[in-house]
This record gives C-alpha cells, sequence and structure tokens, in this order.
C-alpha cells in the first residue's frame, strides 16, 4: 500500500514538473516581452511630443491603441510641467542678466485629455516636460500563477509598468 501511495505522489510531483514549470517560465517570458513592447511604445510617444512640441488627439488615440493589442488593460498617467516665465519678479543682485525666476506648473491626465477632447491638439512649447507612466491594471497569466503558487509565502506584484519622461526641444 505504501509502495503504491509513494508511487502515486510521484507521478504528481513529475507531471507538476514537466507541466507547471515549462508554463511558468513561458508566462515569465511573456511578460518580459510584453514589458519590452510597453517601453518601447511609451517611449516612441514620449519621443515624438518631445520633437513636435504637441500632442495630438489622433496621436495619443494611436498611442492607446498599440497598448490595448497587447492584451492587457493598462492605466496611463501623464503629466505636462509647463513653463512658466515669471519676468516680473525680481532676484537677488548677484544674478544681473536674469530678470525673473522660471517656475513649472503641472496639468495631469484628466486636463490633458479634456483639451485634447475640446481643441484636438495640446501645444508645448520649448522647456516644458513631459511625463507619461504606463501600468497594466489586470493580472497578467505569471502574476496569477505566481499567486497561487507562492500562497504561503506572500504575494508577489509585479506588473508590467513603463515611465518615460523628456523636455520639449
Amino acid at each position: 500500500m505504501s509502495d503504491t501511495f509513494i508511487t502515486v505522489v510521484a507521478i504528481v510531483l513529475a507531471a507538476g514538473l514537466i507541466f507547471v514549470v515549462p508554463l511558468m517560465t513561458m508566462a515569465d517570458r511573456f511578460d518580459t516581452t510584453s514589458q519590452a513592447e510597453v517601453e518601447a511604445i511609451v517611449s516612441n510617444f514620449v519621443d515624438e511630443i518631445r520633437s513636435t512640441g504637441k500632442i495630438t488627439q489622433e496621436k495619443y488615440d494611436k498611442f492607446l491603441e498599440s497598448l490595448t493589442a497587447l492584451g492587457y488593460t493598462f492605466d496611463v498617467s501623464m503629466e505636462a510641467k509647463i513653463l512658466d516665465e515669471n519676468p516680473g519678479k525680481k532676484t537677488s543682485q548677484t544674478s544681473k542678466d536674469k530678470i525673473g525666476e522660471n517656475v513649472y506648473y503641472s496639468e495631469y491626465t484628466s486636463q490633458i485629455e479634456q483639451e485634447l477632447e475640446k481643441n484636438g491638439v495640446k501645444k508645448l512649447k520649448t522647456g516644458d516636460m513631459v511625463l507619461v507612466t504606463v501600468k497594466n491594471k489586470n493580472l497578467t497569466l505569471a502574476q496569477q500563477m505566481k499567486q497561487f503558487m507562492y500562497k504561503i509565502v506572500g504575494n508577489d506584484n509585479a506588473s508590467v509598468v513603463a515611465t518615460k519622461a523628456g523636455m520639449v526641444q
């Protein structure tokens, strides 16, 4: 009886190693590939904004389409730091050539999207900065498998995330 039980346990363990480990490895590779693709999409979007100095509704929609084509649901957050030159404010006498200070104010995703819907374009000027962060909202297959396998140890909260920032030229 004990030999039969050990044989059954050995078969179950072998089946687990034969099927589960390669599946987890492939899921991790898919996440790594998705991470690289998301980073490339975000980088191209920010570089295009930096070089042209504007965000158009068409570019933004194309950006969102490229992200959803990967099969995940993404949370996109954008921040535009707008350079607000304030030449009326006096500075100390140590810098006589500078009349005032440069101050940045921020516009966030909802404000940018409202302007895109209203005008179709968000114009930026030289010196403005753009920050785009993309994070997946749903769990990937690798995350689900890790959470199932490592319930005792804890949850793995890794996800597909990409961040890119740049200054408009």
